[in-house]
């Protein structure tokens, strides 16, 4: 009998940039292969259990915690990470905004506050409702209007230790409204 194989050839499109990451260990995170093996160190480590949001990334235009996927489930995804929503020099709109409301203190969890934003905005602009989502309001896929309250039910998986929450909802809501 053979052994079982513990590793594979694994493809992940990276800020639209196809990557073959050959022989990665099965036990390997997204997280941990952009960081390790592609040296985009944008998405953050913290607390390696999904309950900080500092790993934030977009797969396939959702948002996710990378350090909970296991990179060979992922094989031929779609990956957007901070460093991927910038257009060449130009940056993002949230990334503008969250200079211009100091949406950050020490920039650690910006990267996964950014990318959870990004996919946030779609998901409201596809109707999906929240838990605060007033019933009625989310009309069969009729964009959610994105209320400060909404935008805080919405970011709650991401924690800021610097307590910057006031100016990430607000850069949002400019870039929202």
């Amino acid at each position: 009998m053979e052994p079982p194989q513990t590793s594979s050839a694994v493809t992940l499109r990276v800020n639209g940039v196809r990557h073959r990451l050959r022989d990665l260990d099965h036990r390997t995170t997204v997280l941990d292969a952009l960081r390790e093996h592609l040296g985009l160190t944008g998405a953050k480590k913290g607390c390696d259990h999904a309950q900080c949001g500092a790993c934030t990334v977009l797969v396939d235009g959702r948002r996710a915690n990378s350090c909970l996927l296991l990179a060979v489930a992922y094989d031929g995804a779609e990956v957007t990470t901070v460093e991927g929503l910038a257009d060449g020099d130009a940056l993002h709109p949230l990334q503008e905004a969250f200079l211009v409301r100091d949406g950050f203190q020490c920039g650690y969890c910006t990267p996964g506050q950014l990318c959870s934003a990004v996919g946030m905005i779609a998901e409201a602009g596809g109707g999906a409702p929240s838990v605060v989502t007033p019933p009625g309001t989310a009309a069969a896929g009729a964009p959610v209007p994105l209320s400060p309250e909404e935008i805080r039910e919405r970011m709650s998986g991401n924690l800021c230790r610097c307590g910057a929450y006031g100016n990430i909802v607000a850069a949002v809501e400019d870039v929202t409204r």
